[in-house]
């Protein structure tokens, strides 16, 4: 069977344009857009690059955006209307907006969104009861079959001149006088407009569309022969699946949270503004309201359907960082504001030994910009043949300037941790629980290795440490941390009891 719809869209969009009156075209665009994401920083699905063909997952897309069109169109004085089919298939209708630049007078008397675009299914439901011509192949050559259309779906049905009915499985083309009414080719905005004059006006359009989303993302080149050194790039990832193309747009982006009242459950949504500088060719940043603006110093296109990167900052070389071993086995064992009489409660705490990367987001490290949220990936240098490879990857949150950058990049292999509980005492009488834990670290490596040890204090909210092995800090109001020295294929064991009143 040959395919129905072969040769089948010229023949629409022919008869679209020969029936009905095109939309307006502008004079001269100026266009800008703000994208505003709820995606969360770290690995994004690859249907997000790559859509399947003939779907479009512009709806799925976590984020939507504001895009705004200055543009000259020709209006005629009085009721007259203006189509505008260059935008956005994924367009919230509501917040569409229209106004006149240089005539304050011209009003809007009605808007509309108009989305019936035509397809096969659709032009034929709108033309049965009427007259088609339907081509069927014979070898190498093409009959013609005329009649009046009477049903559409599995194949065709026909009434003939002559009154007979005929089923038709397989045609190769169809062929129609006009295009019905009422059906489109592409997402078209509409207004019936007041005008007091005839003549060109610059006009502003605005509205809110889904399909378009952002993320950050960072590599990090560690360099541990220069005692913990790393260079640092950032990229603003951005998806369009909205429906429409922007070309030498103006982009905005802001970073911060931004509250978004919803139908159901409220969302808090990253935004990303991006403005046109008229010397710069990067982003320069400054504060705007409680976010950071980030401006980019050129226009730049989104085609619809794609991806781009554009360079966040300059890479930022011979970064000092500091590798931290970190043993924390009670970390998800909490205070939940009552006492814990269980002796069995976080009694034993075996666990990896973690391992993460520090450094300071100051400007002595070329960098004291606030740096919006995404992940961030570490690659090291193998001396043996100069590749790189990947070490570990995390995900960091808003980070403002002068604050330290943390990031977890797995589990020692070579350095283990063990805790027990030695002692357990209660006298419910008097209020008192005394309770004694053995922390146990072995080094296995080639050098000693310092370990922060972090204990969360989970039975009572009053506590006391007494009989420490070494000294401790307070890190907040139930976690103490220990530094310890291990030295190389040696152990170091770390002793101490909490007293917990109430």
């Amino acid at each position: 069977m040959n395919n129905p719809t072969k040769n089948l869209l010229p023949l629409l969009i022919g008869a679209w344009c020969a029936g009905v009156a095109a939309a307006a075209e502008p004079a001269a665009s100026n266009d800008s857009i703000t994208i505003y994401s709820s995606l969360q920083p770290g690995a994004v699905s690859p249907e997000l690059y790559r859509p399947v063909a003939g779907r479009n997952f512009g709806g799925q897309v976590p984020g939507y955006a504001i895009v705004r069109h200055d543009r000259s169109y020709d209006i005629e004085k009085g009721l007259r209307p203006l189509r505008v089919s260059d935008v956005a298939a994924l367009i919230d209708p509501t917040t569409v907006t229209f106004a006149s630049l240089d005539e304050p007078g011209t009003r809007v008397l009605e808007q509309s969104f108009q989305f019936d675009l035509v397809s096969q299914a659709k032009l034929l439901q709108r033309y049965l009861g009427q007259r088609v011509t339907v081509e069927l192949p014979r070898g190498d050559s093409v009959d013609l079959a005329e009649g009046i259309l009477l049903g559409a779906g599995d194949g065709l049905t026909l009434q003939m001149d002559d009154g007979s009915v005929q089923a038709v499985r397989s045609y190769s083309n169809i062929r129609f006088s006009q295009l019905p009414g009422g059906l489109i080719t592409r997402p078209t905005l509409e207004w019936l407009l007041d005008s007091p004059a005839s003549g060109s006006q610059q006009t502003r359009i605005s509205y809110e569309t889904r399909g378009m989303t952002w993320w950050t993302d960072y590599n990090i080149i560690y360099d541990e022969s220069r005692d913990c050194s790393m260079d640092l790039s950032a990229w603003v990832s951005i998806i369009n699946q909205s429906g429409a193309g922007y070309s030498d747009a103006r982009l905005k982006l802001i970073a911060g949270d931004v509250n978004r009242a919803e139908s159901k459950q409220p969302r808090r949504d990253v935004v990303y503004k991006m403005a046109m500088a008229e010397e710069a060719a990067g982003f320069v940043e400054k504060t705007f309201f409680e976010y950071h603006l980030y401006t980019l110093g050129r226009p730049t296109s989104l085609p619809d359907n794609s991806t781009k990167q554009i360079q966040l900052m300059p890479t930022a070389r011979g970064i000092k960082c500091k590798k931290e071993l970190v043993f924390a086995p009670t970390l998800d064992i909490q205070y939940y504001g009552y006492q814990q009489f269980n002796q069995e409660y976080g009694r034993y705490g075996n666990g990896d030994v973690n391992v993460f990367l520090r450094f300071e987001n100051d400007k002595s490290q070329q960098l004291g910009i606030p740096l919006p949220a995404g992940r961030i990936r570490v690659n090291q240098a193998d001396p043996a043949d100069g590749s790189l490879e990947f070490i570990g990857e995390d995900v960091i949150g808003h980070t403002p300037r002068n604050e330290d950058v943390l990031i977890e990049m797995g589990n020692a292999f070579d350095v283990v941790g063990e805790r027990k509980q030695t002692d357990f005492r209660v006298d419910t009488r008097t209020r008192n629980l005394w309770e004694t834990f053995e922390i146990t670290l072995r080094n296995h490596k080639d050098d000693a290795v310092e370990v922060a040890v972090l204990e969360n204090l989970y039975r009572a909210a009053n506590w006391k440490i007494e009989n420490a092995s070494q000294a401790h800090q307070r890190e907040n109001s139930n976690r103490i941390r220990f530094d310890v020295k291990v030295p190389s294929e040696g152990e170091r064991v770390v002793r101490y009891t909490v007293h917990y009143s109430w």
